[in-house]
C-alpha cells in the first residue's frame, strides 16, 4: 500500500516537474525584450522556483531522503515568494496610483516578507536542532497558513481592483492562483488540527499544480507583458483588510485551543470546542458591529491612503442616499443621513428656514430629540456660518474658541446630547438651512479633509432641498392658478347673467303687460337659475359641469339664443338649412354660442346686423355667427384672441373666446375667425355630427 502511495506522489510531482518545466522553457523563449520587465522576471521566478519544488518533491518520492524534503518545503517557501512579488508588481504598476497603493505597499509587502522570512527562520531551527521537533512543526503549519492566507488576500486585491477591460486577461492568472492557495489551505489546516501531513493530500499536490498550469499559460497569452492598469480602491482595501484580520484571528483563536486541548487533560477537547465556539461567536459580533467596522474604517484611511476618504464611493452612496425618498420629510432625513454616514455619526438633525424667511426651525431629525426652540435669521450662529462656511466642531469650540472668533452659540444647541457638528448648508452665498450631527461611534479627527468633503456634500444636499421646495412651491401655485382659472371662468358666467337679467328688467318697463314678453321674461329666469345651478356645482366640485355629452339639437339651442335675445332689445337673424345634432353638454354649447352671439352684438352699433347660419358640410355642422361691427385686427386674432385675459371690450375679462375654443377643440370641432377693421367679423364653428340610427336601419346593415 506505501508502495502504491509512493508511486502515486513520483508520478503526481513527475508532471508537475514536466508542466512547470515546459512553461518554464516557454517564458525564455520569448526572448529578451519580454525578460526585461520586471513583472516578467517576476512571473518566471515563480514559475522556476515551482518546478525546484516539483524537481524537489519527485526526488523525495523516489529515494525517501529527508533531505530532499527539506529542500521542497525551501523551494514552496521560495515560490510561494516569488508569487507575492509578481502580484505585488502587478497591484503597484500604475504609477498614477502608486499613492493610493500604499496599502500593499506597507502592510500587505511587510506582511509577505514577514511571513516567508518566518518560514525560512522556522527551516533553519529544523536543520540546526535549535528548536523543539513538535514545537516546530506547528509553527510551520501555522506559518504555511498565513502565507496562504495572504496569497488570498493579495489574489482578491488584484482582481476586485482591476479594470473591466483587463479583468479578461487576469481570470485564468487568479482562479489557477486561488485554486492553488484553497487546496493548500485545505493541507494545512488538515495538518494544524491533526498534527500531520494528510498523505493522500500530498500525493494529490502534483496533480493539482498539472491542473492549474494551463489556466497560468493562458493567462499569459492573453496579457503578454503584463501591464495591465490596476486601480486601488479603499473599498477593496477595507474588505482585504477584513479578511486578514478575520484570518488573523481565527489562527489565534485555534491556538489558544490547541493550548487548551493539549494542557487541559480530560476537559481539554471540551474546552477547545467552548473556545472555538466562543471565537467564531465574537468574529460574527465584530463583524456586524458598527463601531468597530468605524475604526476600521479610521486605521485604515490614517496608514494606508494618502487620502481618508474615496470620493467616487462617498459620492456614489451619498447620491444614492438623496434619491432614496418620497416626501420632503424623507428628503430632510435622508440629507441627515447621508451627512452623518460620511463621519459615521449615528444621530442628526436638520434646520430650515421658515415660511416668513426669519427663522430656521427643525424640519426634520433622525435618532435625536425634537427641538421647540427656533434660531433667528440675524443670529450670531447664522451669521457667522453665512459668512464663513464652516463646519463648526462643537469639541474644538469649547476647548479653542479663539478659533471661532466672537461666535457666540444659542443655550439650545446645550440640550441637545451629544451635538457634535454643525454643518452649513449653502446654495450660493445663501444659506439654506444647517445639519446639526451628534458624536462619532467612533474617534473621528476632523481635519482639513473632512471639513471639505462636508461642505460640499452640505451644499449639494442644500441643492436638493432648494430644488424639491421649488417644486413643492410651483405645485402650490398651480393649485391657486387652477382655483382661479376656475373662479374667473365662474365670474365670467356670472356677469353674462347679471347682464342678461339687467336688459330684461330694463325691457319690462316697456313690456310687462305684454303676455309674450311675460312668458319670454319665465324662461330667461328658468334658464339664468339653472345657469346658477351648474356654476355651484361647478364650484363645489372644482371641475366642469357634470353629466356625460349626449346629442345636441343644434336648431332648438339657436332658437332659445334668439328668444333670449330678443328679450334684450336685440334683433338676431337666423337661418337654418337643416335640423342637425351634434355631441355635447346642451348647457355648455348654448353658452358658447351665445357668447359668441353676444361679442357679435357688442362690436355692432346702431344700423348694423348680427347673425348665426346652421348648414351641414359633409359630416359636420357648420355653425357661422357673423356681424358688420368693428372688426378685429390680423395680429390681434392670431396672437391674443383665444388666449385668457385678453379682449378689445374694456369691461371684458378675456374669458369667453377662450372658453369657447377649449370646448369645441374637446367635441373635437374647430373654430376659426376671419375678420376686417369697420367692415366685420365672421367666426366659423365646425362640429361633428351626431346621428342616431333606427333599429331598421341597424337590422338592414345587419342583413346586408
Amino acid at each position: 500500500m506505501e508502495s502504491l502511495t509512493t508511486s502515486f506522489v513520483a508520478w503526481s510531482f513527475g508532471l508537475s516537474t514536466a508542466g512547470y518545466g515546459l512553461f518554464s522553457i516557454y517564458l525564455l523563449s520569448l526572448g529578451k525584450d519580454w525578460r526585461a520587465a520586471p513583472r516578467s522576471q517576476a512571473m518566471l521566478a515563480a514559475i522556476v522556483s515551482s518546478s525546484l519544488w516539483s524537481i524537489f518533491g519527485l526526488l523525495f518520492a523516489w529515494t525517501g531522503l529527508r533531505g530532499l524534503l527539506f529542500s521542497s518545503t525551501l523551494a514552496d517557501l521560495l515560490r510561494y515568494g516569488c508569487w507575492y512579488l509578481f502580484l505585488i508588481l502587478l497591484l503597484a504598476q500604475d504609477k498614477e496610483n502608486q499613492a493610493r497603493s500604499s496599502a500593499v505597499g506597507k502592510w500587505l509587502i511587510a506582511g509577505c516578507g514577514l511571513t516567508i522570512l518566518s518560514g525560512f527562520i522556522l527551516h533553519l531551527g529544523l536543520a540546526s536542532g535549535l528548536l523543539v521537533a513538535e514545537f516546530l512543526g506547528r509553527s510551520l503549519h501555522y506559518q504555511a497558513v498565513a502565507m496562504i492566507i495572504l496569497g488570498l488576500i493579495l489574489v482578491e486585491q488584484l482582481f476586485r481592483n482591476v479594470t473591466e477591460d483587463s479583468r479578461w486577461n487576469l481570470k485564468p492568472l487568479c482562479l489557477g492562483l486561488t485554486g492553488l492557495f484553497i487546496f493548500d489551505l485545505y493541507l494545512y489546516s488538515d495538518a494544524l488540527m491533526f498534527g500531520r501531513i494528510d498523505a493522500d493530500a500530498f500525493s494529490v499536490r502534483g496533480v493539482v499544480n498539472v491542473l492549474v498550469t494551463p489556466l497560468l499559460v493562458m493567462s499569459n497569452l492573453r496579457s503578454h507583458d503584463w501591464t495591465t492598469k490596476i486601480r486601488i480602491s479603499q473599498k477593496a482595501a477595507f474588505h482585504s483588510a477584513s479578511l486578514l484580520g478575520a484570518g488573523t484571528y481565527l489562527l489565534l483563536m485555534s491556538g489558544v485551543g490547541y493550548y487548551i486541548r493539549y494542557f487541559g487533560g480530560d476537559w481539554g477537547r471540551a474546552l477547545q470546542l467552548g473556545v472555538l465556539f466562543a471565537a467564531l461567536l465574537g468574529l460574527v459580533f465584530l463583524a456586524v458591529s458598527g463601531s468597530m467596522r468605524a475604526k476600521l474604517r479610521v486605521v485604515i484611511g490614517k496608514h494606508f491612503f494618502s487620502y481618508r476618504y474615496d470620493y467616487r464611493e462617498e459620492w456614489l452612496r451619498f447620491t444614492r442616499t438623496l434619491s432614496q425618498q418620497d416626501s420632503a420629510h424623507q428628503m430632510g432625513q435622508q440629507v441627515i443621513r447621508g451627512l452623518a454616514d460620511m463621519v459615521e455619526s449615528p444621530a442628526g438633525s436638520l434646520w430650515l428656514l421658515d415660511g416668513n424667511q426669519s427663522a430656521f426651525y427643525q424640519a426634520a431629525r433622525w435618532n435625536m430629540p425634537s427641538v421647540k426652540e427656533t434660531e433667528q435669521l440675524n443670529s450670531q450662529l447664522i451669521q457667522f456660518l453665512m459668512a464663513s462656511g464652516w463646519v463648526i466642531n462643537l469639541e474644538e469650540f469649547r476647548c479653542y474658541p479663539a478659533r471661532y472668533g466672537d461666535l457666540l452659540l444659542p443655550e439650545w444647541i446645550s440640550s441637545i446630547p451629544n451635538a457634535w457638528l454643525i454643518i452649513p448648508l449653502m446654495v450660493g452665498n445663501e444659506i439654506n438651512g444647517f445639519v446639526i450631527l451628534a458624536g462619532a461611534r467612533t474617534r473621528v479627527d476632523i481635519n482639513w479633509e473632512v471639513n471639505d468633503l462636508l461642505r460640499t456634500a452640505g451644499c449639494q444636499g442644500a441643492g436638493f432641498l432648494a430644488k424639491l421646495q421649488a417644486t413643492e412651491a410651483l405645485l402650490e401655485a398651480k393649485k391657486f392658478d387652477a382655483f382661479n382659472k376656475m373662479s374667473a371662468f365662474v365670474v365670467h358666467d356670472l356677469k353674462n347673467i347679471v347682464t342678461q337679467l339687467s336688459l330684461m328688467l330694463k325691457n319690462a318697463e316697456r313690456h310687462r303687460d305684454n303676455p309674450e314678453f311675460q312668458q319670454d321674461m319665465l324662461m330667461t329666469v328658468e334658464n339664468s337659475v339653472e345657469r346658477m345651478r351648474q356654476l355651484m356645482m361647478q364650484l363645489r366640485e372644482g371641475a366642469t359641469p357634470p353629466g356625460t355629452p349626449c346629442g345636441v339639437f343644434l336648431p332648438q339651442v339657436i332658437e332659445r339664443i334668439q328668444v333670449s335675445k330678443l328679450t334684450q332689445g336685440a334683433a338676431l337673424e337666423t337661418r337654418i338649412d337643416e335640423q342637425l345634432t351634434t355631441r355635447g353638454h346642451e348647457e355648455r354649447l348654448e353658452r358658447v354660442i351665445g357668447h359668441l352671439v353676444q361679442n357679435a352684438f357688442d362690436a355692432t352699433h346702431g344700423e348694423g346686423k348680427v347673425w348665426v347660419y346652421l348648414r351641414r358640410n359633409g359630416d359636420r355642422a357648420v355653425i357661422e355667427v357673423g356681424d358688420t361691427g368693428e372688426g378685429m385686427a390680423e395680429d390681434f386674432i392670431r396672437d391674443r384672441l383665444f388666449k385668457p385675459f385678453n379682449s378689445t371690450k374694456h369691461a371684458g375679462m378675456g374669458i369667453g373666446a377662450y372658453e369657447s375654443a377649449q370646448y369645441i377643440k374637446e367635441l373635437g370641432g374647430e373654430i376659426m375667425v376671419k375678420s376686417e377693421q369697420s367692415k366685420g367679423t365672421l367666426i366659423t364653428v365646425t362640429l361633428p355630427l351626431f346621428e342616431v340610427r333606427n333599429e331598421s336601419d341597424l337590422r338592414e346593415r345587419e342583413v346586408a
